[in-house]
This record gives C-alpha cells, structure tokens and sequence, in this order.
C-alpha cells in the first residue's frame, strides 16, 4: 500500500505532572474540553489535513485510549483507503520490545511502516492541544527539498529556556539545535512535530541501532545527528493556537481558555472540525433548584446546584445546594449534596460526598479517578 505520507503519533507517555489524572491511562486519553480527549486534537488535524492512515504508538496504561480510539470511525478512518492502527510492544525472538525512546519507537515498528509504504513520515506527538495543517507543512517540505523539517513556534523569550531550541539562518534553515538552553540564541521551540524523508530516517535508524549507537530519542540524537551530518533540516513556523497541557496548571488554564466564546481555537469553525468519540449520553437535566452562568455542560448531566464559569463533562451530577465554580469536572464524576468546589479538576468517576469543600484558591485541587472524597449518600 503506497501512501505519500504517513502519519504516526506518539501516544505512549506516562504524563507524570498530571498526577492522579494519569494514574491509570496514558496522557493523551485525559479528558479535556468537556467533549473531548487530549488526542483528538491531534488525530483530527491528521483527517483535515488529508492524512488517512496513522498509527498510534502507545505503552503506558493504554486501555482507555485503545478504547477511545476503537477503529478510528469517529473520525473516519474506517475506510477502505484509510485506517488507524494502534502499534504497542511486543516480544519475538530477540527479547521484548519495550520502546525507549521516540525515535527507538519508530524503530520498533519499521515492519508497519515499511508495509504503509510512504514517502514521508509524520511524527506527531498526541498531548498536545492546537489545529494545524499538516499538509501546509509538507508542501514547505517538498520546496525546500528539505531530508526533516521541525515544526517550531516562537515562544516568549522569558521561557525559552524551558525548550528545545532551534536556531536558523535567513533561509529557516536549522543550523542550531539547543537543547533547554540557559542563553537562547533564539525563542524557536520545537512543537515535537516532524516531516521526515522516509527511506533516509529508515536508513540512520538501522544503520544506528545495528552498530549499537544511541539513537532513541529525535531532541537528543536525531535532529543532533541530522546537523552533524550536513542533512538538508528546515523549520516550519507555526503560528496560531499550541498549548502543552502537561501540568495541572496548564491542563486548568486551557480548559478555562475553552469558556471564552473567542477563545483562538474556534470550535465553531466547520472548516476544520476537531472529531471525538461520541457516548450517546440522554439529554442533560437542569433542576428547578439549579442555577447556572457562563459553564459548558455536556450531554448526560444532571445538575440541581450552582455552576459559575465551568466545564461538566459528559454523565456529571451535581446534587442541591452544591457550588461549583472555576473548575472542570471530568466525565461520570458525582458530586453530593452542599458540596463547594472551587478552582478545581475532578477525576473521571470521581465521588464526591454530601458537604465536603475542595478549595484550590492557592493551588489547583485535583481529585483522581473513581477516587472517593467524603461520605457518600445513596440519592444521586
């Protein structure tokens, strides 16, 4: 099967910073925007940008993105000339395949690859939330008769130190890569997004792993090599909305972002649609005794307290006499009755009893997944 590019995600990251949210799935399967997984983001650029067969590399706790994902139908990739393969470790002869690293990952799955067939690889990475157009990208890479371009961003000065850095000549060309740099030379970060010349990455993969030389990771060995190499590296500057939700304080800033009608991703935008798996959850319910100002309330909710300025999630219930205000409450989470929550993620599942306060006026509360907080009553 020949496909001009193929699109592969890089799916199996722990998310250690997001805590409890990610102590039993992978980072791209957290919820986020009521409606929505952190990889959708991602997958639905692929469909809009007219890549129709990726693959999604997962490891860590891959179940609810194994089911999330199914077979791509939510968002069209169950076609004849399109199709999502979920590619995770495995064991042959030579031992078990544990990926170490995101270019050791590709190089574990040079068999699926080689049988899609492309002339490019796109290597994505599935935890991060923005709309790009992958083919404008490519298009650049074809011009500049480019062997890798790196999608970079320019980010404040200020916080250029916490990137990796590439730095250019008049021609976007990489002629600098720096990895965290405590004197940036430029505030060009890479987005962790790559166009790669095929048979070439296939080339350095092999001849690298055979030889036993370090080339599990694209920051630290590949794009190195590639510029010690001499190899035709360009950048692609994005501009336009990118967020890493891989902190508790920027996963809350996000999902607050998504309140405000003019917020910069536009999910209104019918151009270019971010798809989701849909729970065909009832209608929402709103009680007499609820009271409701600027929140997102997805279907399946039943709510009889008051919500200020926040996001419920699909099948949230929200008892009488509770306050919920700046907070996102995450899919099936129950909330008891004189509950008061403030600047706070609530997990998946997550129970919350009768009159317990969860306050995160100096540090975003977080309750975990199906944890339990308070004593529950039998009313939901």
């Amino acid at each position: 099967m020949k496909n001009e590019m193929l699109g592969v995600i890089l799916a199996g990251g722990k998310g250690t910073r997001l805590g409890k949210l990610t102590h039993n799935q992978a980072k791209p399967a957290v919820p986020f925007g009521g409606r929505y997984r952190i990889i959708d983001f991602t997958l639905s650029n692929c469909v809009n940008s007219g890549v129709k067969n990726i693959g999604v590399i997962t490891q860590y706790q891959p179940l609810n993105l194994n089911a999330h994902i199914g077979n791509g139908a939510s968002w069209g990739l169950d076609d004849l000339n399109a199709g999502v393969t979920i590619l995770q470790p495995y064991s042959n002869n030579e031992g078990s395949k544990w990926f170490e690293g995101t270019a050791h990952a590709i190089y574990q799955n040079i068999g699926y690859i080689d049988q899609m067939d492309p002339e490019y690889i796109l290597i994505l990475s599935g935890d991060h939330i923005y709309k790009m157009d992958y083919e404008a990208m490519l298009d650049q890479h074809k011009e500049t008769g480019a062997s890798l371009t790196v999608a970079v961003i320019d980010v404040p000065w200020d916080e250029a130190s916490r990137f990796e850095i590439m730095n250019t000549d008049d021609n976007n060309r990489i002629i600098d890569f720096e990895e965290k740099p405590a004197e940036p030379k430029s505030n060009h970060a890479s987005m962790g997004i790559y166009i790669f010349n095929w048979k070439r990455l296939r080339e350095v993969l092999v001849n690298s792993f055979t030889r036993n030389q370090d080339m599990v990771d694209f920051g630290k060995n590949v794009i190195p090599y590639y510029l010690k190499s001499g190899e035709s590296v360009f950048a692609y500057n994005f501009k336009g909305y990118w967020k890493d939700v891989g902190t508790i304080d920027s996963l809350w800033h996000a999902n607050m972002e998504f309140l405000d009608e003019n917020n910069e991703l536009n999910l209104q935008d019918r151009t270019w649609r971010i798809y989701s798996r849909n729970p065909i959850a009832p209608p929402q319910i709103i009680a007499e005794t609820a009271e409701i100002k600027d929140a997102m309330i997805v279907d399946g909710s039943y709510i009889a307290g008051k919500v200020d300025h926040s996001i419920l999630s699909a099948n949230v219930r929200i008892q009488t006499g509770s306050v919920v205000t700046d907070s996102v409450i995450m899919p099936g989470a129950k909330i008891g009755k004189n509950v008061t929550i403030h600047r706070a993620i609530i997990g998946e599942g997550a129970v919350i009893g009768d009159d317990v306060v969860i306050d995160g006026t100096d540090e975003i509360a977080v309750i975990g997944n199906k944890e339990v907080v308070g004593v529950t009553s039998h009313e939901e």
